[in-house]
């Protein structure tokens, strides 16, 4: 069970940072270059390489080499199993881990 939240964590890491969380906004419309994503943000190449590595990393963006350009877009597969996990994790359940066992606090 711990599982499903050790796989996750990544992504949560990966998004908490502004810069990267509007890569993926602008991602969001589609394949872009990187020079494209660079020129919304004032960041050096170097930097946004490093924000890019970190969301291939983990798996919600993909990116491809054509020529000397490389271009990014999201991982739907992944974005949609991030998008379920939030949401499991967000609703109340019959398997909610809070129900797991017998609580003795007199609370629940």
């Amino acid at each position: 069970m711990i599982n499903k939240y050790t796989e996750n964590v990544g992504l949560f890491k990966a998004l908490a940072d502004t810069n990267r969380l509007m890569i993926v906004d602008m991602l969001s419309c589609g394949e872009l270059c990187a020079c494209k994503i660079l020129e919304k943000f004032q960041i050096t190449q170097p930097t946004l390489s490093h924000h890019m590595k970190i969301l291939c990393d983990c798996g919600l963006v993909k990116g491809r080499k054509e020529g000397k350009w490389m271009y990014y877009s999201l991982n739907s597969a992944k974005v949609q199993d991030f998008k379920n996990f939030l949401c499991a994790i967000t609703i109340d359940k019959e398997d909610c881990i809070c129900k797991e066992g017998a609580c003795n606090c007199g609370k629940g």
